[in-house]
């Protein structure tokens, strides 16, 4: 295997995971170290599996079958960062209003799934960190 099969989700993780915190920190209005996690803009989940997508289509071609596998997980991630992860917030939104008053809970983390956009975002990162990849590092 390649090192840049192994580099590639990597940088993507670290080129969107520095976006997403240099997005919430203007946002914000000062260093954003509580919104680190799940959700927001870029989506480090669908940077990660389109990475790796797309080197695969630069270096074997969209014909090979690692590609069609790759697409498959990407689809099924990003599916769940979207629909599952944003449900899973819904809930701790719930149980939070409801526990309000127990002093003894724990509040639970609410922001966790991505919109579309924030998905999008994320597969742009993605593919341009594989295709700088692949261009700057040999096969």
């Amino acid at each position: 295997m390649a090192l840049s099969y192994a580099l590639t989700p990597f940088l993507a993780w670290l080129v969107a995971g520095s976006l997403k915190f240099l997005i919430n920190s203007l946002r914000a209005g000062q260093l954003a170290f509580g919104h680190i996690g799940y959700g927001g803009m870029p989506s480090n989940h669908s940077a990660i599996v389109s990475s790796m997508a797309a080197l695969i289509a630069f270096r074997e071609g969209m014909s090979h079958p690692a590609f069609g596998i790759a697409v498959t997980l990407a689809f099924i991630v990003m599916m769940d960062a979207n629909a599952l992860r944003r449900q899973v917030g819904r809930h701790a939104s719930a149980i939070n209003r409801i526990a309000s008053g127990d002093s003894a809970h724990t509040v639970l983390r609410e922001r966790m799934g991505h919109s579309h956009l924030e998905i999008a975002a994320g597969v742009l990162v993605g593919i341009a960190v594989a295709a700088v990849v692949h261009h700057f590092l040999p096969q």
